[in-house]
C-alpha cells in the first residue's frame, strides 16, 4: 500500500516541480532571462523542504512496516534449588526449566495497526503534496517580487534620465532670462530625488533577487520574463461555482479523519486481551528424569479495561469530523475572496497598464514640449512627470498584485493526488 501511495504521489504532483526532483535543474546561463518555469524548476530539484516530505513519506513506509510485525517469541531458562545449604549446596540438586512463549494476538491488533499505518501514510502523501504546492506558491510569488522590483528600477531610472533633462531644460531657460532661478533649483531637488529612487529601487532588487536565489538554489544574474509580468488574463466573468471537494486543505481534512477512525479500531482492538502460550521441558538432576511443561497466559483487565482508550479515540475522531465541515467552510470562502481578487486585480491591472498610464504618459509628454516653448511653467511640468512615475509605479503594484492573486487562487483550488487509484 506504501509503495502505491509513494507511487501515486510522485505522478499526482505539481507537474514543473515533480519533473525537476527526476531531472537536473535547468543551465541558465550568466546574464540570461530566468523564466518562471525555469525558476519553478530549480526550485523542485534544491528545495529542502521536498527533501523533508520525502523523508517523511520514507518514514511512514518504514512505520508500516513495523504496524504488520509480529510480536516475539520468547525462550526463558530457569535454575532452581542451586547454590542454597545443605542438600541443595553446590548444583547437587539442580533443576532446570527452557520454556518458550509465544504472544498470540487476538480482536485484530495487527490489522488495526496496518490500518492506521496506512492513514497515516495517505496524509503524508497529501502534506507532500502540500509542501510541493506552497513551495511552487512561494517561488511565484518571490518572482512576481524580483520583476515587480526590476520594473520599477526601469522606471526610476526612466524618471532619473528624465529629471536630469528637465535639470538641463530649466538652465538653459534660466540662462536665456525666460524662467526663474527658482525653477532651476526645483529642477535640481527633483533630479537628487530621482537619483536617490534609483539607489532605493537598486537595493530592493537585490533584496527581491536574493530571496528568490535561496528558492531556487542559484544565484539570480539575468532579467526576469517581463512579458510574463505583464501579461493579464483580463476576460474575468462571474465567480465560476465554488467546490472545495478534491482540493488539497480538503484531502488533508479527510485523511486525518481517516487516521481518527483508524485509531478508534485500534483501540478497541486492544480491550480484547492476548494470549501466551508456551511449552518447555524441566531437567531433575537429582533423578536425572525430564518433564515437560505447558503453559497458557490471560491478563486479567481488572485497572485497564481499555474502555478509556476507546473513549479518547472517539472524542478525536469527532474532533476530525468536525474539523473538516470547518476546513470545508473555510476553503470555500477562501476560494470565494481568493475569485473576487483576481478578477479586481486584473481590472485594476488592465486599467492601470492601458488607458491610465497612456494618458499619464501623454500628459506628460504635452507637459515636457509646452515648457520648452514656455507655454507652461515648471510647476506644471513637475506635476505632470510626477503624475506619470506614480502612475506607473501604480501599473507595477497591480500587477504584482494580479499575480500574487492569481498564484492564491492557484493554490487554494490545485487538486489532491488521487491515493485510491481511482
Amino acid at each position: 500500500m506504501y509503495r502505491l501511495i509513494a507511487a501515486m504521489l510522485a505522478a499526482a504532483s505539481c507537474a514543473t516541480i515533480a519533473q525537476a526532483q527526476s531531472a537536473p535543474p535547468p543551465v541558465v546561463e550568466v546574464g540570461a532571462t530566468l523564466s518562471l518555469d525555469q525558476a519553478l524548476s530549480m526550485a523542485g530539484a534544491s528545495a529542502p523542504s521536498l527533501d523533508a516530505a520525502e523523508a517523511d513519506i520514507n518514514a511512514a513506509a518504514a512505520a508500516r512496516t513495523v504496524a504488520g510485525l509480529r510480536p516475539n517469541p520468547s525462550i526463558s531458562v530457569e535454575a532452581e534449588n542451586v547454590a542454597g545449604s545443605g542438600p541443595y549446596r553446590g548444583t547437587q540438586s539442580l533443576e532446570t526449566t527452557t520454556s518458550f512463549a509465544l504472544p498470540i494476538e487476538l480482536g485484530g491488533k495487527r490489522s488495526a495497526r496496518i490500518g492506521v499505518a496506512d492513514a497515516r501514510s495517505r496524509r503524508v502523501a497529501v502534506q507532500a503534496a502540500i509542501t510541493q504546492a506552497d513551495l511552487r506558491f512561494n517561488v511565484i510569488q518571490a518572482y512576481a517580487e524580483a520583476a515587480a522590483a526590476q520594473q520599477r528600477l526601469v522606471t526610476a531610472n526612466d524618471q532619473a534620465r528624465i529629471a536630469a533633462e528637465g535639470f538641463r531644460a530649466a538652465q538653459v531657460r534660466v540662462q536665456a532670462g525666460r524662467a526663474s532661478p527658482i525653477d532651476m533649483q526645483r529642477a535640481d531637488v527633483a533630479r537628487i530625488n530621482a537619483d536617490a529612487d534609483v539607489e532605493r529601487a537598486q537595493r530592493l532588487v537585490e533584496v527581491s533577487r536574493f530571496s528568490l536565489s535561496r528558492l531556487i538554489g542559484q544565484p539570480v544574474s539575468g532579467a526576469l520574463d517581463t512579458n510574463w509580468f505583464t501579461g493579464v488574463r483580463s476576460n474575468y466573468g462571474p465567480l465560476r461555482e465554488i467546490d472545495s471537494t478534491g482540493t488539497l486543505a480538503m484531502a488533508a481534512a479527510e485523511a486525518d479523519l481517516a487516521v481518527a477512525d483508524a485509531g478508534v479500531r485500534l483501540a478497541r482492538s486492544q480491550r480484547v486481551p492476548d494470549l501466551t502460550v508456551g511449552a518447555g521441558a524441566r531437567y531433575m538432576r537429582e533423578t536425572g528424569d525430564t518433564a515437560a511443561l505447558f503453559s497458557l497466559t490471560i491478563p486479567l483487565p481488572l485497572f485497564n479495561n481499555g474502555k478509556a482508550a476507546v473513549d479518547q479515540a472517539s472524542s478525536e475522531r469527532l474532533r476530525a469530523e468536525a474539523q473538516k465541515r470547518v476546513t470545508a467552510l473555510e476553503v470555500d470562502q477562501a476560494i470565494a475572496r481568493a475569485q473576487a481578487e483576481a478578477a479586481n486585480a486584473s481590472t485594476s491591472a488592465v486599467t492601470a497598464k492601458g488607458p491610465a498610464l497612456a494618458a499619464a504618459e501623454e500628459a506628460a509628454r504635452i507637459a515636457r514640449i509646452g515648457y520648452r516653448e514656455g507655454k507652461f511653467g515648471q510647476l506644471e511640468l513637475l506635476d505632470a512627470e510626477r503624475t506619470l512615475a506614480e502612475t506607473r509605479l501604480a501599473a507595477i503594484d497591480a500587477l504584482l498584485n494580479y499575480h500574487n492573486a492569481q498564484a492564491q487562487l492557484e493554490r487554494l483550488t490545485v487538486r489532491a493526488p488521487d491515493l485510491e487509484g481511482n
